[in-house]
């Protein structure tokens, strides 16, 4: 194998896992370290800086960082990542001062975004402070998009969603609230130097089976319902309810239920228990809410009696596997009846762009998804950019925040008539942690630690209050205890060729067999010879340079813990742990 380039500032990113995995790519052992030390208001703001709402998503966030986490790989649960971001948001100081400021000197460039959700409102962040004067349309009241209409209150409360939309907001944006754009020519025709469209997916599917036109009101479109809920338009529904569904959206629903009369609330999947969509978190309160999950029931009808609904019928199925695909076959029981007084569908979502004119330059495919270029967020009209679920589907929050970052870079060499495939290259920088010979300016002591428990509200309490916080959130004491989980993945080992003098001291004491000596080869065959073979082929093995042995040292960086022993233990400081900061850069 080639020495590996450490250079690249791709490699040690992916070293840091949690990091590597986040969407927004969020400096997570960077904050985590200064919420064990108490400098809550740092943390936040290295939050903000990347993934914009650290208050929401340290509530609602999908976690893509905990799968990935390095935790995971000794003890069964990962570091509270997302509860931890929370943390800083709560225990912040006033932040307002940090916020960037606006030119006095607008550069005369004129941004519309459409859709108040995550990605514009990012967008609208990034752009502000270089001078461009934004304009937000949003066909409800106050901004949010998603965050607003879909996450109900128990797990988002109003006021931490206000707080950090209005950081954006006092940017000097000019918000077109209760304004619903049902032409993208009539937008292009205002002389917008770009339009951003982040409408989102806001089409939930129905499913039409029989009996549907005669059940009426008394089936809901899962999405719309919650909007309906979230704007208070709806206070109640029946005792007996079913949710159709397995995603993260059915979960929301059946908890909204209980909150608004349902006393019986069944959550009802086609799919077995284990291969449900929605996060297993979510799936765990809604069960600790006392609502059952009923699997491998495919629905057949809705049942009408005397003009009302009554129930639903459904047919058991089993799961089928073969050659790796599943299939729903009949179980060949007998029919199953839930009765029910209302429905909610919560069996996906799809975009809809009826207010984009097909002469608009805009162009779709068979699915009518518009086209999007993957890199720059450009559709094939050059001024308008797509982001979040409106560009390629239904996704979540943190990835509407990383699209629009990505697409605020692609507006900016846009309006200065520069090429949009150059972009910026993240930050990158490497500092030694070397305090003296066997000591470190972080904490580095690996130790077995469960993962602690976030409170949660009394559950009478809770269910009958639809406004009332659920999460509690770790105190002060706790979460400075989850906090130590953290293994530092960002302290890099750095290992310097020309010091080494081949004594395989690293070798001995590392807890993992991580490093190994050996004759250089093909990767496939090198990772065999390891002190431990190397069975993870999406983490790249560390290579130096042929040393004076004509061998070369191997790390493998999926099971090293960074715990810096083998830079105590060096005599020659060949090897050293220093600090990545890998920050993406942002417009202008």
């Amino acid at each position: 194998m080639k020495p590996t380039d450490t250079k690249n500032p791709e490699y040690f990113h992916k070293v840091v896992d949690c990091q590597y995995a986040c969407p927004a790519h969020t400096p997570v052992p960077e904050y985590i370290r200064l919420i064990s030390a108490g400098k809550y208001t740092e943390a936040y703001m290295i939050n903000w800086e990347s993934n914009v709402f650290p208050g929401v998503l340290g509530r609602t966030c999908d976690r893509p960082c905990e799968p990935a986490c390095r935790r995971g790989r000794i003890e069964e649960e990962p570091v509270a990542i997302c509860r931890l971001k929370r943390v800083a948001a709560d225990n912040k100081d006033d932040v307002r001062a940090f916020m960037p400021g606006i030119p006095s000197e607008m550069n005369g460039k004129r941004i519309a975004l459409i859709g108040g959700g995550p990605a514009s409102l990012t967008v609208a962040r990034d752009l502000a402070p270089l001078g461009y004067e934004i304009h937000l349309y949003d066909e409800h009241a106050a901004g949010g998009g998603m965050m607003r209409s879909q996450i109900p209150s128990f797990r988002l409360p109003d006021d931490v969603l206000n707080e950090e939309v209005g950081y954006i907001l006092d940017m000097g944006i000019h918000t077109h609230f209760n304004t619903y754009v049902s032409s993208m020519n009539e937008i292009l025709e205002k002389g917008y130097d770009a339009v951003f469209v982040g409408t989102g997916a806001p089409r939930g599917r129905d499913l039409v089976l029989p009996g549907r036109e005669e059940a009426g009101k008394n089936v809901h479109v899962g999405i719309e319902w919650l909007a309906s809920v979230a704007f208070e338009h709806t206070h109640k529904i029946g005792k007996k309810v079913i949710v159709l569904g397995g995603g993260n959206t059915a979960m929301d629903c059946c908890r909204t239920s209980r909150r608004l009369g349902g006393e019986e609330v069944k959550v009802v999947v086609r799919s077995p228990f284990a291969e449900m969509k929605a996060s297993p978190w979510e799936i765990e309160d809604a069960m600790h809410e006392d609502i059952p999950i009923l699997e491998n029931h495919v629905p057949k009808a809705y049942v009408i009696e005397n003009g009302k609904l009554v129930g639903m019928t459904f047919e058991k199925v089993k799961a089928v596997y073969e050659q790796g695909k599943r299939t729903l076959v009949p179980s060949g029981e007998p029919e199953v009846f839930i009765e029910a007084d209302d429905v909610l569908v919560a069996v996906g979502q799809q975009n809809s762009f009826p207010w984009i004119e097909r002469d608009s330059g805009v162009d779709f495919d068979q699915w009518g998804m518009p086209l999007v270029d993957a890199l720059t967020h450009q559709s094939t009209n050059q001024r308008v950019f797509f982001g979040g679920d409106a560009a390629f589907g239904p996704k979540n929050v943190i990835t509407a925040v990383a699209h629009g970052h990505q697409v605020a870079i692609s507006i900016d060499l846009y309006c200065k008539g520069e090429a949009l495939t150059e972009r910026p290259a993240p930050f990158t920088n490497l500092v030694s942690k070397k305090m003296g010979i066997h000591e470190w300016s972080y904490d580095n002591d690996v130790v077995n630690d469960q993962r602690f428990i976030v409170p949660q509200a009394e559950k009478k309490a809770a269910l009958s209050d639809r406004k009332l916080e659920v999460e509690l959130g770790f105190d002060i004491q706790t979460a400075i205890k989850e906090a130590h989980r953290c293994l530092n993945c960002d302290v890099q080992t750095v290992f310097e060729k020309d010091k080494c003098i081949e004594c395989d001291a690293c070798v001995d004491i590392c807890p993992t067999a991580c490093i190994t000596f050996t004759v250089n080869g093909e990767e496939a065959e090198l990772r065999t010879r390891l002190k431990a073979p190397a069975l993870n082929l999406t983490q790249d093995l560390y290579v130096s340079d042929t040393l004076p042995t004509q061998r070369v040292m191997v790390k493998d960086e999926d099971v090293c813990l960074h715990c810096g022993l083998c830079a105590e233990r060096c005599p020659t400081s060949a090897w050293d742990m220093q600090q990545y900061l890998y920050k993406v850069t942002k417009a202008g």
